[in-house]
């Protein structure tokens, strides 16, 4: 950096301590130098000497002395590896809704969210390639499992995924899924509420009914409508998760007897039973519609069209996406 800098907090950046300001923009920049340029009052807010805890507050001016480490999003666009680019572009096309606070993606069935075993490329790290000018990076508010397609909200700036993390924490948002699944249940509508533990297993984490008040039990609740079906064989179901626990859905839809279709965790069938012709061993599990109130104001109301190996199966079945009702 040639010389002093005067910069100025974004409203984004309310509250937020100085040092994590300070990692936020200078990364690379230690703990040990930070609290020595601030012992030495070479970093200021508004003139005035500062600590590391202090919180700033938009329209603030921090006073940043000459570092030997580049601020976030100096480098250039050329400098983007070739990564870069691969996950800007899917992004792009993965892109269902946008403004200065959000992003709505379309999540495709078998990309990860996070990082995992196993996990070469996942969504968190792919919104690396969209840092803002300011350096600031998107941030997941919400999850899907890796083989479940549809929608996904992403925060443009620290304040928006505030926001949004309050509204899902607090179940403001509304979330509906489609799903095709094995046989019909006896009820066409019904609320399913029941404990579920997480259990590790050789195939990772999975979800089993539980007792309540049995150690690390949480309450699950989901609804279901049946929306379509093709004969006693599969259905077409329409839920909606009120809680958001681990598999909640799928394991709710299997302990009805209506195991998802391709879900290799949850989906157990008699020796007689056979995947009809033409469908896929793919998990059929869709993240079709999410509404939740907005950071600034009024309403995200966003759909997801079904991935292509669902349409393959509706098609198949004759089920029309025109059945399922608008509410």
């Amino acid at each position: 950096m040639a010389g002093v800098e005067q910069i100025k907090v974004e409203s984004g950046e309310a509250g937020m301590r100085l040092d994590r300001w300070f990692k936020a923009h200078f990364p690379g920049l230690g703990f040990g130098q930070l609290q020595k340029l601030l012992r030495s009052g070479q970093i200021r807010v508004d003139g005035g000497r500062v600590k590391s805890d202090t919180r700033v507050e938009p329209g603030q001016v921090v006073r940043v002395p000459p570092l030997a480490v580049d601020r976030k999003g100096d480098a250039p666009l050329t400098q983007r590896t070739m990564r870069d680019r691969s996950d800007a572009d899917l992004l792009s096309k993965m892109l269902l809704y946008e403004d200065p606070q959000v992003f709505v993606f379309d999540k495709p069935s078998g990309l990860a969210v996070q990082g995992g075993s196993g996990v070469s490329r996942h969504v968190d790290q792919m919104l690396e390639a969209w840092r803002s000018k300011k350096g600031e990076k998107p941030r997941l508010v919400h999850r899907l499992d890796r083989d479940t397609s549809g929608v996904l909200v992403v925060a443009r700036t620290r304040q928006a995924a505030m926001r949004l993390a309050e509204a899902f924490r607090g179940r403001d948002a509304k979330k509906t899924y489609w799903a095709l699944v094995k046989g019909v249940p006896r009820k066409r509508e019904d609320r399913i509420s029941s404990w579920l533990v997480k259990e590790q297993t050789p195939d990772g984490d999975r979800m089993r009914l539980a007792r309540h008040g049995e150690t690390g039990a949480d309450h699950a609740i989901s609804h279901y409508r049946l929306i379509e079906q093709a004969g006693m064989t599969l259905s077409w179901l329409q839920m909606e998760p009120f809680t958001g626990r681990t598999h909640q859905l799928r394991v709710h839809a299997a302990s009805i007897g209506c195991p998802i279709i391709g879900d290799p965790k949850y989906f157990e069938a008699d020796q007689n039973w056979e995947m009809p012709g033409g469908i896929q061993n793919r998990l059929h599990l869709h993240a079709r519609r999410i509404v939740i109130p907005h950071p600034r104001s009024g309403t995200i109301d966003v759909s997801a069209p079904l991935p292509p190996h669902m349409v393959q199966s509706f098609n198949l079945l004759g089920f029309d996406e025109g059945e399922a009702p608008d509410r």
